[in-house]
């Protein structure tokens, strides 16, 4: 029988990585390995095959399915503030500027400009389009009459991935949607 799997590319499948609780690591990015490290991990004892690509490799004394979804044995303490990286930032803006809502041309803009004693900090960065930063210049929103959507603020982990969730990856395997995607609200 047929199946699309079949004729994937291993490096086309990546396994999705679930917590030892069957929570996944991180919703964005999105917590998967390559293959040959889950199937380094699975010899290794450190996880369990929660479910499976129909796609196989091989070796001269085995032959074994490539895992699409692994879970830790040991539980992993999520950390409970991100790192400040631009990513992290704009995931946090809901990768939108904080000045007019476009998505387009993204950077970042200091809210209390450095020229003026700002800082580089979560509370003092925010998401701005090239040209709302471009118009800003060096003056606060409050002198440059650009109002921010919302203030910056130091944003949880979990708060990260709540707004992760949003964004889905451009590869999600069937067989990780009910890992994903097992809080969201059912339909009648």
């Amino acid at each position: 029988m047929y199946h699309p799997d079949l004729i994937r590319h291993p490096d086309g499948c990546p396994a999705l990585v679930l917590n030892a609780d069957y929570t996944p690591l991180s919703y964005y990015p999105l917590s998967v390995w390559p293959w040959q490290t889950a199937i380094k991990a699975v010899f290794l004892d450190r996880v369990d095959i929660v479910s499976h690509y129909e796609r196989e490799v091989r070796s001269p004394t085995a032959c074994i399915k490539l895992p699409s979804v692994i879970a830790l044995k040991q539980y992993v303490k999520p950390s409970q503030f991100p790192a400040f990286t631009r990513f992290n930032l704009f995931l946090r803006d809901k990768f939108e500027c904080q000045y007019c809502g476009s998505h387009r041309d993204l950077t970042f803009d200091h809210v209390i400009p450095r020229a003026q004693g700002g800082r580089t900090t979560w509370e003092n960065v925010a998401t701005a389009c090239a040209p709302c930063n471009l118009k800003k210049g060096g003056r606060t929103p409050k002198q440059a009459a650009m109002p921010l959507f919302m203030a910056p603020i130091r944003p949880t982990s979990w708060q990260l991935q709540e707004h992760g969730r949003r964004f889905p990856p451009n590869y999600l395997h069937d067989t990780w949607r009910d890992w994903l995607y097992w809080d969201v609200e059912l339909e009648a």
